[in-house]
């Protein structure tokens, strides 16, 4: 199977939209409203200050996976930290190397650009998620993660 990776665009926005939906249904049982996420999920891909969405496809051109890349400023480092969220692979394309594919491609232009590190987050309970990450070489950090909802 081909896997082609190529950065969101706005005709991307309903899958990429539906995705995330799927994803937090998934991933946390969580019900998000789809209207807002799709305003969400345009809001980016028409402003890439915001961050890209970088997309697998098939042969097809069908989208397999997506996944959000967002940037935070070092002072500490004076560059940048790459921060992948929103991951998700489609059902049927699990296991195929879509999202090791995705991850592949973002390193590579994180190094590119100078970027510190990847960072991203995942839910405590993901254990599969979590799997994956290592296995690419990812390593839990010695931060925790607190918030406050406004």
């Amino acid at each position: 199977m081909e896997i082609r990776i190529t950065k969101g665009n706005p005709a991307d926005r309903d899958i990429v939209a539906r995705f995330q939906v799927e994803m937090a249904e998934e991933s946390e049982g969580t019900s998000l409203n789809g209207e807002v996420v799709r305003k969400g999920v345009e809001a980016v891909l028409l402003d890439p200050a915001k961050g890209t969405y970088y997309l697998a496809r098939n042969e097809k051109d069908e989208i397999m996976g997506s996944l959000l890349v967002t940037k935070e400023w070092s002072d500490w480092n004076n560059c940048d930290y790459w921060w992948i969220e929103s991951v998700y692979v489609s059902p049927q394309y699990r296991g195929q190397k879509v999202f090791s594919t995705l991850y592949s491609e973002v390193r590579r232009l994180a190094r590119e650009a100078g970027a510190n590190s990847l960072r991203l987050y995942v839910d405590r309970h993901n254990l599969r998620a979590q799997t994956t990450y290592k296995k690419l070489g990812m390593d839990e950090c010695h931060y925790l993660m607190y918030e406050e909802n406004l």
